[in-house]
């Protein structure tokens, strides 16, 4: 199914440009301290530190995400029903079998994960088990499906890995330089005017990691619906599914910023839906314009 494939090859460049983006983005943000503070041993630091997690976000970002999630696996006879949907969704979409892991939560939600096709990963809640019909859950993993087959998921769970690398360097970095003013005040080479843009790369390295993840993820929203749809040939199935998940209030426990544009959904719900922090850096789009975009469609 071609029109599933569209975007493979440009979130494989994607990724590899993200992870050389942040890779320098590190170093430079290592220069910028060990200047400021006059430290080689940051910069050396940052280098070293910088290439051991770009190459480790690729090979074992996935494994991260799913002990982040609490993820557990299941087998065939844990749940055929769920497994058959998938193998005849994979047959027509002419994918390799994903391995599927279950959260044991009720928040109707999933997502996938891992480097490519051969190791990709479906995770799904308990509750979208319980709580979707057949059609509705077959849209839902449709869905999962166009994402591992535009290597969206890829793009997406290196993006967990790298933000977080970011946030604690920024955060890292900020308390080694306090410490060096406070132990001695000659060894600030830029002055006031330099340690104030030192602050200021601590405090926006985190916010334009978000932004990064925010531009990447909600045009690929669009196309896995669209994909996933045409996989499925009821693009009715996925607006239902749609329906129910913006219904649902259950929160979910293993939820977190890192973690949130990797999901089908948002996974905050109630007062953190409605936090202004949360809202600032929405992965998704509105689920109401999803929900037309699907029903427009003709399949």
């Amino acid at each position: 199914m071609a029109t599933l494939y569209t975007q493979a090859d440009s979130n494989i460049r994607k990724t590899w440009f993200l992870i050389t983006g942040f890779l320098i983005f590190i170093i430079g943000l290592g220069w910028l301290f060990s200047y400021v503070w006059d430290n080689p041993a940051i910069l050396i630091f940052a280098v070293i530190f910088s290439f051991i997690t770009s190459i480790s976000s690729y090979w074992y970002s996935d494994k991260i995400v799913l002990a982040m999630t609490k993820a557990v696996l299941i087998k065939h006879d844990d749940n055929p029903g769920l497994y058959h949907i998938v193998e005849n969704l994979c047959i027509t979409a002419g994918l390799p079998i994903p391995r599927i892991f279950i959260i044991e939560e009720q928040q109707i939600n999933a997502f996938t994960t891992g480097r490519d096709a051969k190791h990709a990963v479906v995770v799904v809640t308990r509750g979208l088990l319980n709580k979707l019909e057949k059609i509705e859950l077959e849209g839902v993993i449709a869905h999962e499906l166009a994402h591992i087959g535009n290597r969206d998921m890829l793009l997406g769970t290196v993006i967990v890995i790298l933000v977080g690398i970011i946030a604690m360097l920024s955060n890292m970095f900020l308390r080694i330089g306090f410490r060096s003013r406070r132990g001695s005040s000659n060894n600030n080479k830029g002055g006031s005017a330099l340690l104030v843009l030192t602050v200021l790369a601590a405090i926006l390295a985190p916010i334009a990691a978000n932004l990064i993840k925010l531009a990447i993820s909600r045009k690929r929203e669009f196309l896995a619906d669209a994909s996933g749809a045409l996989l499925t040939r009821y693009p009715e199935g996925l607006a239902k599914a749609l329906e129910k998940i913006s219904q649902d209030s259950v929160p979910l426990r293993v939820a977190s910023n890192s973690t949130n544009h990797l999901f089908i959904s948002s996974p905050f719900k109630g007062k953190q839906a409605r936090d202004w922090f949360v809202r600032m850096f929405s992965t998704h789009p509105p689920i109401e314009e999803r929900i037309k975009a699907l029903r427009d469609m003709r399949v």
